[in-house]
């Protein structure tokens, strides 16, 4: 006798992974994952990058710039379509900076979990992979900012919802979230507000995966979903069924920001944080962002190991 609980939920995954696999055609048109990157942002060396790295700062290989990088998912970074190149957003800003330095950029494709010991154990010179600076990781390592953390807001394409902004426009609400994640501990704060203001609660709902969070919006079971912004930029690119209509910062209520990171008391965060605020000064930082989509994502400047998320 079938399952029909188990057998729904096999057709449901099916489904969505077709959508998906169609939808990947669509954000090719969209997104460059080539291999080569023909449409890559280039940039200028920058004297007073080079002149505030520290005289005692030496890089893993003469001449190159090494920067760790994780293939997490366009349009951040992933792998091209030869199943071996690194491409996206941050290899993109990994090349700006490499330039700045009058350096050629060696990217080393690694898993999270394994940058922090990789990086503290000189095997490259800086991770450029969408870290967010944090009090505890502080301790550790140096930063210098290049984008805003942000989470996305995204409903349906034909929603009536136009706008999240603040805890009150979700009230009442019924919004996909992953558990345990920074958003999912931003929006129960917001739900406390909420519900002590008065207005209605959210209905926060956890899905397994990608496929069934997208098909649960879709089918209205939910209204929203709330993932990291740059995630959720791609998907409604591919699929060109949902829309943004907020953000919301990782450090909400304050800022908080991605940071290039570097081993603590190194000797080159100054200088990549000056390398940054001349891409910036040049328009060359506003057209890589522009390019992958991510313009919501600027930062007014870079800083150098700023106030991050605290210690949980």
């Amino acid at each position: 006798m079938t399952d029909k609980p188990a057998f729904r939920t096999f057709l449901i995954t099916v489904l969505a992974s077709t959508l998906i696999l169609f939808g990947t055609a669509q954000a090719d048109e969209v997104f460059d994952l080539s291999p080569e990157q023909p449409a890559r942002i280039r940039a200028e060396k920058n004297a007073a990058a080079v002149a505030a790295i520290s005289k005692d700062f030496t890089f893993v290989s003469p001449g190159k710039f090494t920067v760790a990088v994780s293939p997490g998912g366009p349009p951040l970074a992933t792998y091209a379509k030869d199943a071996k190149t690194v491409v996206g957003a941050d290899p993109d800003y990994a090349s700006a900076i490499a330039d700045s330095l009058g350096l050629e950029l060696e990217l080393v494709p690694v898993a999270w979990i394994d940058w922090p010991l990789g990086l503290a154990s000189g095997k490259y010179d800086a991770v450029i992979s969408n870290v967010g600076v944090t009090e505890q990781r502080k301790e550790k390592f140096d930063f210098s900012t290049y984008r805003q953390g942000l989470h996305g807001f995204f409903v349906k394409s034909d929603s009536q919802i136009s706008a999240i902004r603040e805890p009150k426009d979700a009230a009442g609400l019924r919004i996909i979230v992953g558990a345990g994640t920074n958003q999912e501990r931003i929006l129960l704060r917001w739900n406390d507000e909420n519900v002590a203001a008065g207005l209605k609660p959210l209905e926060l709902q956890y899905y397994d995966d990608e496929a069934a969070s997208l098909l649960a919006l879709s089918s209205g079971r939910a209204e929203v979903i709330v993932q990291p912004h740059a995630q959720l930029v791609y998907i409604a690119a591919r699929d060109h069924n949902i829309k943004r209509v907020g953000t919301l910062s990782a450090g909400w209520p304050d800022r908080s920001d991605v940071a290039i990171t570097t081993k603590k008391g190194g000797g080159l965060a100054d200088a990549l944080t000056v390398a940054t605020n001349g891409l910036i000064e040049k328009g060359v930082y506003a057209k890589i962002l522009d390019h992958w989509h991510l313009s919501e994502e600027a930062l007014p400047k870079s800083e150098t190991n700023p106030p991050g998320l605290p210690k949980s």
